[in-house]
């Protein structure tokens, strides 16, 4: 259902508030250059700092701003399961074409436990659910053998593969078909995931290279594989670039160095600075054939 380059959108800041206006130039800009997709209120979007009003008013202003050129699908997972159904009734009413689904984190649940966490979500909504499989940040692992359980659930389309384990990778695709959609959520690993059978990425570089992450995952959707493997080498020291530090601290600052926004975060994460902060600026001076002109960006 879902295919090509979904950038997992960063919220931008003002003064401490969520600065609305730089967020719907944002989405306005990611179209411009070529992106399938926004994923508001992910874990780039930093939710966790996010209210429950700020989380509405992100996804809302995301919709609005994309006038149906590309599906938004909007961060609506939780730890609480009864908070999940609750922020993904809020996104289905936003107008959302979809909703991402991450592993309960801090909980620990059993496998039985997730299958009944995300078959109780999916149960309450419309809209189609992709699940959300990092367990770096949750502590928990989606068997593949409970994903193929819930991709029998009809609006449970797909999954966001954060594992970085291709046996996960091919697993999913051999357990759940070829219908069941399968989204990087790494960057550097988008080549070796679409190789796989994947469709694509949720993408944290695009946010900041969106035409470049857009024409790679373009080539391997077309099995023009050379040019793919060409634009991953390319874009590759600025993925590793961007996770410096605590993913998004790296890319807003990468965007403020654009113009796109400021760098501001909410605590406990805080901007970037120092000896990382020259890191990221040599790698995007090296990288200024990937990255937006200034034009492109006003």
């Amino acid at each position: 259902m879902f295919s090509g380059a979904f950038t997992a959108l960063i919220t931008p800041f003002k003064n401490g508030e969520v600065d609305l206006e730089a967020l719907e130039d944002l989405v306005e800009f990611q179209i411009r250059q070529g992106v399938n997709g926004l994923v508001p209120c992910g874990t780039t979007g930093e939710t966790p700092a996010l209210t429950e009003e700020e989380d509405r008013l992100v996804v809302e202003i995301a919709v609005h701003a994309s006038r149906g050129q590309v599906p938004v699908i909007a961060g609506t997972g939780s730890n609480s399961t009864d908070m999940a159904i609750k922020y993904t009734r809020m996104a289905e009413k936003a107008g959302a074409d979809g909703s991402l689904q991450v592993a309960p984190y801090y909980n620990k649940p059993t496998q039985e436990g997730l299958f009944r966490h995300f078959a109780a979500i999916a149960k309450s909504t419309s809209l189609p659910l992709i699940l959300y499989n990092i367990p770096s940040r949750t502590s928990i692992t989606l068997s593949a053998e409970t994903v193929a359980r819930l991709a029998e659930i009809p609006n449970i389309v797909g999954i966001k593969d954060s594992t970085l384990s291709v046996s996960m990778v091919s697993d999913v695709r051999r357990l759940c078909g070829e219908d069941f959609t399968i989204l990087s959520g790494d960057d550097p690993m988008t080549l070796p995931v679409m190789s796989l059978g994947g469709n694509g990425v949720i993408s944290v570089a695009s946010n900041v290279a969106p035409a470049a992450v857009s024409e790679m995952v373009k080539a391997l959707n077309s099995e023009d594989f050379e040019r793919g493997r060409e634009l991953h080498y390319e874009l590759f020291p600025l993925f590793r670039a961007l996770f410096v530090e605590t993913n998004p601290i790296p890319v807003k600052a990468a965007a403020s160095l654009l113009g796109l926004c400021s760098d501001e975060m909410r605590l406990p994460l805080v901007p970037m600075s120092g000896e990382n902060l020259l890191k990221l600026q040599k790698v995007m001076e090296e990288s200024v054939h990937l990255l937006p002109t200034p034009e492109e960006v006003s």
